[in-house]
């Protein structure tokens, strides 16, 4: 990692009185972000004094938040002990709910996952994924032993901000996309399961765990895409997860793949089809179905392979053209530094889709704007049930959960 990387993941604590939690969670934070550390350490990356860090690490040592690892000799002096994080030490649920599946995982304090559960169906019906979710956080906490039951801080959802939107794409019933507008689904699971329950749209939680765990360690700024059912992303900006007035920053899927032009002089203007109509899973899997193949394939590797090879290369050609023109305008404005791409597919088609979008980007007039990096996503399919998890055990752990990583430069 580059200095001026590592200068951007170096949470800043306090010496001064009052601020015991804070500094706590500062150096909970410093070790989650650069792995085991000593004291000697932790003080240069933190800023606080190394009687401070002592003091702290052993309170977090019998808290078994924090364990020691052994001794490490160097050439001169004492040998110096590193302390990691207890994998033990905490856990939390996240819960994605997609529009074709439901995913249900136990995370550990390093981010890990421990248990999982998916069921898949053809909507999402709120009646039903409600007593799936409850009977299947039943089942996590049964697994954990009774001395950890109070370390479960609590659930995370990802989901759609409009789950019962688009229901002509998804073959929903009326009656139930109706039923959705007045579902408050983290309430409803928090009575259910009895645990602090948070909500966030599905992409922005992908996002986050994106931002934590994957590439935003060492990238400032970027628009984040993940393609499943539907083309979703989020937006971080100075490595700050940007949620917008209504908590839907990053909206990728919506955005107009053209400009809205009337059919007459006195017709009314006729909208251009949204960046999900091309760009997404459903797209693929409509190709599949029209040629009599087999539509699970959009998400594993015989996507790349014959019979689907021909109609997948088609979908990737014309879906990194739609992609290009929504980069195109979000680095017009924003001035990224990178795109990151990431999905429910293959690590093999996310690879072919991104060297599709590079190509699409050349076409292009990048006069008066800086083209941003395209990177791959280092999460995956997880990434939107990781985010959620990763909701309660940052609002217990790190110095400010508003902003998930607040860094501070040198």
């Amino acid at each position: 990692m580059n200095a001026d990387a590592t200068s951007r993941l170096r949470p800043r604590g306090s010496s001064q009185g009052g601020l015991r939690q804070y500094n706590e969670r500062v150096v909970l934070q410093a070790v989650r972000l650069h792995g085991a550390l000593p004291g000697a350490a932790i003080a240069r990356l933190t800023h606080l004094t190394p009687q401070t860090v002592s003091l702290i690490t052993k309170r977090l040592e019998a808290d078994e938040l924090l364990v020691r690892g052994d001794p490490q000799r160097g050439k001169v002096g004492q040998p110096s002990v590193p302390l990691s994080l207890n994998p033990d030490g905490a856990f939390a649920i996240g819960i994605k709910v997609g529009r074709r599946n439901m995913d249900v995982l136990l995370l550990d304090f390093t981010g890990a996952v421990r248990r999982r559960y998916t069921r898949d169906y053809r909507y999402p019906d709120p009646d039903l994924l409600l007593q799936e979710i409850t009977a299947r956080v039943a089942d996590l906490r049964a697994d954990l032993p009774a001395a950890w039951q109070d370390r479960l801080q609590g659930i995370g959802i990802a989901a759609p901000l409009s789950l019962g939107g688009w229901q002509t794409l998804l073959d929903m019933p009326p009656e139930v996309a109706a039923r959705w507008p007045g579902i408050d689904l983290a309430s409803a699971v928090e009575t259910a399961c009895g645990l602090p329950t948070e909500l966030m749209k599905d992409t922005a939680a992908a996002c986050v765990a994106e931002l934590v765990a994957g590439r935003g360690r060492s990238v400032r700024s970027f628009l984040y895409l993940f393609v499943d059912t539907f083309i979703g992303g989020g937006l971080v900006l100075d490595s700050q997860l940007r949620a917008g007035l209504h908590g839907n920053a990053g909206a990728v899927g919506s955005m107009p793949l053209g400009v809205a032009r009337a059919s007459g002089r006195r017709a009314a203007p006729r909208p251009p089809a949204q960046l999900l109509s091309v760009a997404s899973l459903v797209a693929l899997e409509q190709r599949y179905r029209e040629h009599g193949l087999d539509e699970g394939a959009a998400a594993d590797h015989r996507a790349l392979q014959a019979p689907w090879l021909p109609h997948t290369e088609a979908w990737a050609d014309e879906a990194a053209h739609a992609m290009a023109l929504a980069v195109n305008g979000a680095a017009c404005l924003l001035d990224l530094e990178c795109v990151i791409l990431d999905g429910s597919f293959s690590r093999t088609l996310q690879h072919s889709l991104q060297q599709a979008l590079d190509r699409a980007l050349d076409d292009y007039d990048w006069q008066g704007v800086t083209r941003p990096q395209l990177l791959a996503g280092m999460i995956g399919s997880d990434a939107r049930a990781i985010g959620g998890a990763l909701l309660p055990l940052h609002a217990n752990f790190t110095p400010d959960r508003e902003l998930f990583l607040k860094m501070a430069a040198e």
